[in-house]
């Protein structure tokens, strides 16, 4: 944990939890980096005061913008991605996120706490392991005593965890009163936080933060989509009433996309190929909102490349992503410096969108163009690619959309009938995908107790798609087109490749688990009939074997099954002469 640049680790108290970029500290930024980069083995243990913190949060930076050492944060990514660049104008107090890769350094292994709430999340809000978020919030006034004249400054949140909502909703109540009180008021919500207790999926909770307290709901993969399981979590005592956030993680998805709308489903397309795309926005908050928007329309499927809400000239990756010696990565680009048109004028789509324009009921839609009439000067608002949808679009939901603006809906009921439009679609692709990896599946009858059990089928593309004039995506969706190409291309992404390894994992796991029961519900007395010392040890350290691999992999096995396996090993020992008993049991 990077430690506060006025106190020695040894008495470094809640300040531990800050970390404090300013220019002027002692701390530089390039060692700041380096910390989130990589913690040194052991520097923090589960036992140690700022356990319940580190589930929540790496660390929390502070960022200022010195105009003399301006320099010497050339080093540092963060620091760049803290600041809205100079083309953005942004005056007052402007909210956004990021997200960097970590940096060298030996990641830290999971503790017990995350590995479980991995095995519980939905597999699109799991911990990122080779990222960070950040998520910011930047005030810039005028100011008088400043050289620059200007007051600058960023508090920044750094999480694994994408839960931007509850970020931005915290930072929206601490950020204000930090830039009125500086340390002491940061050190008091580091201890906060500090109490709170562990993100549990499936359970509310309530984390209070400077006399409020937020009660969040933790996703589940039990959830349904859509539903809402937000209940009051003992509110009768609570005062004063909770926040509720409806979600931790999901935006207000139709007004991060209003002007590209009539494009929704073309954008769906490409992010499910895992297509490269540059957002141009005029603002970090617009380039990071739409890059999120864009990267949940496929909820429940993860979305398996990279992103950058934010991005700049100045991060380190600059060069990897703007390289014309090879074909442009899988990645999603927001970008606010028009200077990114002309260095990424090969990428095969840029969406280029202006300031957020009402025309008359629907905001004003971005028009689709070629890739030739991009212009690296003065390019207009439009996605400019030369990719041809594989669906047609469904002009009913755009009505809809229009018909609720007419009718003043609220943004959140048109936000439910975006997202639930979408879902629909990614279900619709999905199920087929999800149908044929099952009959992939041994069937249980052919898991017997001693033999190992049979294995997975591998998954062949040309059987998929043949399945799908009887079970394909038509069955449950009425949009016609090209389905079979779509797959086809989809089966190249990276997200194809994701889905399919999490798929494939989770039934090598249910397998395990499906053999350990029936070794579990076989007779063992009569197995044991006739079999050598060595026979008998060797299922011994294979079912001990297997109960730990159970355990530790989280695998779907009832209690009562591992509790009989226990009983099974107890009852193998005892049958054993007692100098074996003496080995195999611990001491």
């Amino acid at each position: 944990m990077p430690q506060h640049p006025g106190r020695s680790p040894g008495n470094a108290r809640p300040a531990a939890a800050v970390s404090a970029m300013d220019s002027l500290s002692g701390v530089g930024p390039r060692q700041a980096r380096e910390r989130l980069g990589a913690r040194s083995p052991g520097a923090r243990a589960p036992a140690t005061p700022w356990a319940r913190f580190s589930a929540w949060l790496e660390c929390v930076c502070v960022v200022t913008f010195d105009l003399e050492l301006g320099q010497a944060l050339e080093k540092s990514s963060i620091c760049y991605l803290s600041f809205p660049d100079s083309h953005s104008g942004c005056l007052g107090d402007t909210q956004f996120s990021f997200r960097i890769r970590q940096c060298g350094g030996q990641r830290s292994p999971w503790s017990t706490d995350n590995r479980h709430y991995d095995s519980e999340a939905p597999v699109s809000l799991q911990r990122e392991s080779a990222h960070y978020f950040g998520y910011v919030y930047f005030r810039q006034v005028k100011d008088s005593s400043v050289k620059r004249g200007y007051f600058q400054k960023s508090l920044v949140l750094v999480s694994r965890l994408p839960f931007v909502r509850l970020f931005q909703a915290l930072l929206s109540l601490i950020a204000p009163e930090y830039f009125e009180k500086l340390v002491p008021c940061l050190e008091a919500v580091c201890n906060e936080i500090d109490q709170w207790p562990a993100p549990v999926p499936g359970k509310t909770l309530n984390l209070p933060v400077m006399g409020v307290v937020l009660q969040v709901h933790i996703p589940s993969r039990m959830d349904k989509p859509e539903s809402s399981p937000l209940k009051q979590c003992g509110q009768e005592a609570l005062m004063p009433a909770p926040l509720v956030l409806t979600s931790v993680h999901e935006l207000d998805l139709f007004r991060c996309l209003q002007p590209v709308l009539t494009h929704v489903q073309m954008l769906w397309e490409l992010m499910l190929l895992g297509e490269p795309l540059v957002v141009l926005a005029p603002s970090p908050t617009v380039s990071s909102e739409i890059v999120l928007a864009l990267t949940s329309c496929l909820q429940p499927l993860k979305f398996c490349c990279d992103y950058r809400p934010y991005f700049t000239i100045h991060d380190s990756e600059f060069k990897e992503f703007t390289t014309r010696t090879q074909a442009p990565p899988n990645v999603v680009l927001g970008v606010t410096n028009p200077f990114f048109i002309k260095t990424l004028q090969h990428w095969p789509h840029i969406l280029r969108v202006g300031e957020p324009k009402m025309s008359g009921g629907l905001p004003k839609q971005v028009k689709l163009k070629k890739p030739s009439r991009l212009k690296t000067l003065d390019t207009k608002p439009g996605l400019y690619t030369a990719y041809t949808a594989h669906l047609r679009r469904d002009k009913a939901l755009l009505k809809r959309l229009l018909k609720g603006l007419q009718k003043k809906r609220p943004a959140g009921v048109l936000t439910a009938l975006l997202r639930r439009h979408l879902l629909e679609l990614t279900q619709s692709f999905i199920i087929p995908l999800e149908h044929y990896m099952a009959s992939l599946m041994p069937l249980q009858k052919s898991i017997t107790p001693w033999k190992t059990p049979p294995q997975i089928r591998p998954f062949h593309q040309d059987d998929f798609l043949c399945s799908l004039e009887h079970a394909g995506p038509q069955l449950t969706c009425i949009l016609k087109g090209d389905w079979l190409g779509l797959y086809r291309r989809f089966f190249k992404s990276p997200n194809f490749d994701g889905w399919y390894r999490q798929r494939r994992k989770e039934m090598a796991h249910k397998l395990e688990a499906l053999h350990l029961e029936a070794i579990c519900e076989a007779n063992i007395e009569t197995w044991m009939q006739g079999k050598s010392e060595v026979e008998v040890v060797d299922l011994v350290l294979k079912l001990r074997e297997k109960l730990v691999r159970a355990q530790s992999h989280h695998l779907p096995v009832k209690e009562e099954t591992l509790q009989r396996a226990q009983l099974y090993i107890e009852t193998v020992i005892g049958s054993l002469p007692k100098d074996l008993q003496a080995v195999l049991h611990p001491p």
